[in-house]
């Protein structure tokens, strides 16, 4: 048995406002019964209430069911577009008293979600009411709750080709009577009836006059409209929504429940987006107004193009090509390169099925004559690096593609404000070819007039290597003068701790005079924005992609053009700051040394900036340690020796150098044992005897990498070794300790680059397995080169005491973990604002036999002065920089 619950009452009055009758009591009443909740209400004049008497059951009014509240336990009684009354009140509980509409008609059931208020209205009034509002969604009350209905079933007929006050005589229905419009609120099916009066236009402009965009230019029957496009297309740049996301979005806002069947309508739909993204660039790039139409549109028309760039004519001052060199640097061309691995496309479609709208109209370049290109010398072969180790070189013809129509694409940007520039955009069948690139480049460059030009590439310094000869094999539209054109070269600055010590000077943008503070890594901040749609764009067939690629690119520079104002001025207030930061800090630097160091440095710098062939001032001057010169050192001292009549070699063909050198070659290599052991017993006869006793006592044969070798320092017996043998093994000794600190180096920085290479361009299980067995050889082989300075410096420890060498530790520190770290990482979370460069960068393996303390100094000093120059120089023409881009 189902105990009731109490029933709950409340009274209260009111007095419409939209009718002249007296005042009447509203009584509610709520019952449970039966696992239901139900809700009784009654309007009784105030008079009749006051006279009447309650009734034996305790109720003032007959049950009158408005809305039951359902028993959630039986989930089949829930409507399937039910909403809660607490959360949604329906519009018969506000205005319950209420039972005709305001024409007059009985039986306002009908309700617009969309338009303000939500009042109840007939059928002829809301199909009335929405003649010019053919697209909201309209409810009707079926005695229970609210349910979707179309205005086409409540017999709304839109009629275009007129205004909605006017008849068409000639009303011609859409084929089948049946059309889809789809919009931002869902997806509507409606009655359509275009014009077919004699002066009417074709049933495709008919639909655009009307701001609907149709599916086809014959007898169409889908539409999307110009307010769901424009949504569709800022969302799809901001969030990199995919089309089918958004269009099934649209069909769960139609119908959430998955009852009503959608009309699929998603490859019309994206037929649609892709065309209006294209005519949107047409539009934009003014081709409606070109009398030859857009055939005549030239390549690279449509693409945003960077307003700070050299224009001449636009933005130049008259007579600027004149301008002297000193003033003719702001007006040069900045231009960066660099590839996308990411960016790729699978296999899938073709050029045939899907050409695509543009042709190297925009930021791609011209399909059909770029692979043209490629096909004639697709069978060259690049040369390999001579730096750094680089596998964009030297696996440029390797990477694989399988399965891939492109592994990537190369671009060219302005180095300078970010932008993607015309024509510079094409994909990479292979890795990072010069015959790619070049091609790129070259299309680019055809599109400007500079007489200087600054490009940034991270393999600059291989890539620059025969370019012009490169140049005179490709077509000749993309010659350009370059004989005209001062053409300097650099390595963005993230990349090039990458490199050798040379290319650090050499292509350095910090070090090379009217570059301002550029950088170089523009590509890498943009390619965060790109590549957010790779997992789409790989799918597309080759047309489509570079179509959608070309549509975010020209986005991304119009958003640049937007913000261009603020981020100018942003650089300039930074850029004022530290000029006058780093000009202070120059002056105190200069105060310490004397001017005519200062004026012949400043000689040296200025040579060195006019002709990189002067000798590069930011290089030290005291030659550096190594075993070969140490040797070489040595044959010499016993060279003169020998003519003053003195020798100490008790062989023709071996002397005390060559010994030693060859037993600390053997140590590493274990080669040479027996010639060296017996030339061994000449100068250290003691040898014999500490053989004689380790064969003795052990009868089977030693490995080779067991076999001792009893240099200097390995003897217990120090009085039997002749100190001069131990001077000559201290002097190797030191020299291989600066050897292994050297292939640290080399190993830290061939490190980095290739960790950088393989989060940068490395995707899926094979390659990075790859890449981790090739990072694996180059650590082993840096744990090599620490271990080796380890036995070099504990040797150098063993004989200091005994060759009498001091204050040699504070040079050759003991080699720590942590201290096994590239240039630019910092230990414990240190920044590099607040960390310390870990020492094995700052040893200073000047020749003490050549030069004196005091001239080693002084090449500090020298170096950090110039550095310190170039850092205030650079600031300041940045601030010129800037004043020229805002003018």
């Amino acid at each position: 048995m189902v105990r009731k619950k109490p029933k709950s009452r409340f009274e209260c009055f009111i007095q419409p406002s939209f009718t002249s009758t007296p005042a009447v009591q509203q009584i509610r009443e709520y019952a449970f019964t039966d696992g239901r909740t139900t809700l009784q209400t009654a309007y009784l004049s105030l008079e009749a209430t006051l006279e009447s008497e309650p009734s034996s059951s305790g109720s003032l009014c007959v049950p009158h069911t408005i809305q039951d509240q359902p028993n959630y336990d039986d989930w089949d009684e829930v409507p399937p577009c039910y909403d809660p009354p607490d959360i949604l009140p329906d519009k018969h509980k506000e205005h319950p008293a209420r039972t005709h509409c305001r024409c007059g008609n009985d039986g306002p059931k009908y309700r617009c979600r969309d338009c303000f208020g939500m009042e109840m209205s007939c059928q002829y009034c809301v199909v009335n009411q929405h003649r010019c509002s053919l697209l909201h969604i309209i409810e009707e009350w079926n005695g229970s709750f609210f349910q979707r209905i179309k205005l086409k079933t409540l017999g709304l007929h839109i009629q275009l080709g007129h205004t909605p006050s006017d008849r068409c005589y000639n009303p011609r229905p859409s084929k089948g009577d049946d059309f889809v419009v789809i919009n931002i609120n869902g997806i509507h099916e409606i009655v359509l009836d275009f014009c077919g009066c004699e002066t009417a236009q074709v049933r495709y402009k008919q639909l655009l006059r009307a701001r609907w965009y149709p599916a086809t230019t014959t007898d169409p029957q889908t539409g999307a409209t110009f307010n769901v496009l424009e949504h569709f297309h800022l969302l799809l740049y901001e969030s990199k929504i995919s089309a089918y996301k958004f269009f099934h979005g649209l069909a769960r806002r139609t119908d959430n429940s998955g009852l009503s069947p959608i009309r699929d309508r998603y490859s019309a739909f994206m037929r649609i987006v892709h065309e209006w993204r294209h005519l949107r660039q047409l539009r934009h790039g003014g081709r409606g107004h070109d009398p030859g139409g857009i055939a005549e549109t030239k390549a690279g028309e449509l693409a945003v193009m960077c307003p700070v760039c050299p224009h001449p004519g636009k933005n130049l001052p008259s007579g600027w090509e004149n301008s002297p060199p000193g003033t003719r640097w702001l007006y040069a061309l900045f231009i960066t390169i660099d590839v996308n691995f990411r960016l790729k496309r699978k296999a899938v479609s073709s050029d045939k099925m899907d050409p695509g709208f543009n042709a190297g109209w925009a930021y791609f370049v011209e399909e059909k004559a770029y692979k043209a290109y490629l096909s004639e010398r697709a069978n060259e072969r690049q040369d390999r690096s001579t730096c750094v180790s680089h596998n964009a070189v030297n696996m440029a013809d390797t990477k694989s593609s399988r399965g891939l129509a492109a592994t990537g694409i190369g671009t060219v940007d302005c180095a300078r404000h970010e932008f993607k520039l015309l024509n510079g955009v094409g994909d990479l069948q292979k890795g990072e070819r010069y015959l790619n690139m070049d091609y790129l480049v070259f299309s680019t460059l055809v599109g400007f007039t500079v007489t200087m030009l600054n490009i940034s590439y991270d393999i600059a310094c291989q890539w620059s290597k025969k370019l012009w000869n490169r140049m005179d094999c490709m077509p000749t539209r993309l010659h350009i003068p370059h004989d005209n054109i001062l053409v300097r070269y650099f390595v963005p600055k993230f990349h090039i701790a990458a490199h050798v010590a040379a290319c650090q000077v050499n292509f350095s943008w910090n070090l090379t005079k009217w570059v301002g503070r550029t950088d170089g890594e523009v590509p890498e901040r943009g390619w965060t924005n790109a590549n957010r749609v790779a997992s789409s764009t790989k799918e597309m067939g080759p047309g489509t992609r570079r179509n959608t690629l070309d549509d975010h690119f020209g986005d991304w520079n119009w958003k640049k053009t937007t913000t261009l104002g603020h981020t100018l001025k942003c650089k300039m207030e930074e850029a004022v700051k530290w000029e006058r930061e780093h000009r202070a800090a120059l002056y105190d630097l200069e105060a310490t040394v004397l001017p005519t160091l200062l004026e012949e440095w400043g000689l040296e710098v200025q040579l060195w900036e006019e002709d990189n062939a002067h000798p590069n001032p930011f290089e030290s001057k005291v030659a550096p340690i190594t075993q070969a010169v140490v040797r070489s050192q040595l044959a010499e001292l016993e060279a003169k020796e020998l003519q003053e009549g003195i020798n100490h070699s008790l062989n023709v063909n071996v002397s005390p150098s060559v010994l030693i050198s060859g037993g600390i070659e053997l140590e590493d290599i274990n080669k040479q044992r027996e010639a060296i052991t017996r030339y061994q017993q000449l100068y250290m006869p003691i040898i014999s005897t500490l053989r004689s006793s380790a064969d003795t006592s052990s009868s089977a044969a030693l490995k080779p990498q067991d076999f001792p070798l009893y240099l200097p320092l390995a003897l217990s017996y120090f009085d039997q070794c002749h100190r001069r043998l131990m001077e000559y093994e201290w002097e190797l000794q030191w020299a291989q300790a600066h050897d292994a600190l050297h292939e640290l180096h080399s190993h830290l920085r061939l490190r980095s680059h290739m960790y950088k290479f393989k989060d940068k361009h490395l995707r899926g299980q094979a390659a990075s397995t790859h890449a981790q067995n090739l990072i694996a050889s180059v650590e082993a082989k840096k744990d090599a080169a620490a271990d080796k300075y380890k036995c070099a410096r504990q040797a150098l420890e063993s004989l200091s005491s005994r060759v009498d060498k001091v204050a040699w530790e504070e040079k050759l520190r003991p080699l720590r973990h942590e201290d096994v770290r590239p240039m630019g990482d910092f230990a414990g979370g240190h920044t590099q604002g607040t960390g310390t460069i870990s020492w094995i960068w700052l040893v200073s393996d000047g020749d003490t036999t050549s030069h004196s303390e005091n001239e080693r100094v002084q090449d500090c000093v020298r170096i950090e002065w110039c550095k310190a120059r170039a850092c205030a120089a650079r600031w300041s023409e940045e601030v010129e920089l800037l004043a020229e881009e805002m003018r």
